[in-house]
């Protein structure tokens, strides 16, 4: 399955819980994305997503400077950005038990009727 859709309507809800623990930088943030599961995510999408969340108020950004290479903007959750972390994570933990529930039911369907899954 193509994850491609299914990671842009949850990657601001992914972003925002990797940069709850731990602030980060761009590749850092992909990085921690991609160690978590989500292999297919793609650099500019995360980019995208910081600008947008950071535009929105849900992140603040600040540059810590380097003695090796360019300095690094880092990203922060911000209150607002917890706040729409939690409303996000309810959502999502409803939409995931709904599929689960179609695709449970949908298995002792196919099952039950002789199809294969």
């Amino acid at each position: 399955m193509d994850t491609t859709q299914l990671l842009k309507g949850v990657l601001d809800v992914a972003v925002l819980a990797v940069l709850r623990a731990e602030d980060g930088y761009g590749y850092d943030i992909v990085r921690r994305l991609r160690d978590a599961g989500l292999g297919d995510v793609g650099d500019a999408s995360v980019y995208g997503t910081l600008r947008r969340l950071y535009a929105a108020g849900s992140l603040s950004s600040y540059v810590v400077p380097s003695d090796g290479g360019p300095h690094r903007k880092y990203y922060a959750i911000t209150t607002q950005g917890r706040t729409a972390l939690q409303a996000q994570s309810l959502t999502w933990r409803g939409f995931a038990g709904a599929m689960s529930t179609l695709l449970t039911d949908a298995s002792a369907g196919a099952s039950s009727n002789g199809e294969n899954s």
